[in-house]
């Protein structure tokens, strides 16, 4: 029974490490790439509707291992993992214009 349960669970890690890395992204970042950075900090302490990428960031080093260092506009440096990072393709988002919109009293 014992034997039955120990295979049973090597199967299941299997299965679980096989689905894990499918869903992993290879990500290849370059010098110069503009970049947002997923900041944790903010997932613990944010709003609902708070995004908790930050960016774009240009990166200005890429280090062995999965490591990135990137540079800000304002001119501060940060050394991240890149599994924390996504590519920034597109502009500014535009702002949202808000109608006015106008009641009108009900007549009963």
């Amino acid at each position: 029974l014992r034997d039955q349960a120990y295979e049973n669970s090597l199967i299941y890690k299997e299965r679980t490490k096989k689905l894990h890395d499918s869903k992993i992204k290879n990500r290849i970042f370059n010098v110069g790439d503009q970049v947002l950075f997923f900041n944790s900090r903010l997932k613990i302490f944010s709003g609902k509707l708070k995004s908790c990428w930050s960016g774009p960031f240009t990166i200005t080093e890429v280090y062995p291992y999965g490591t990135a260092k990137l540079s800000h506009d304002d001119g501060s440096n940060i050394k991240v993992n890149c599994h924390r990072l996504k590519h920034y393709y597109g502009g500014d988002v535009p702002p949202m214009k808000i109608l006015d919109f106008q009641t009108f009293p009900k007549d009963y």
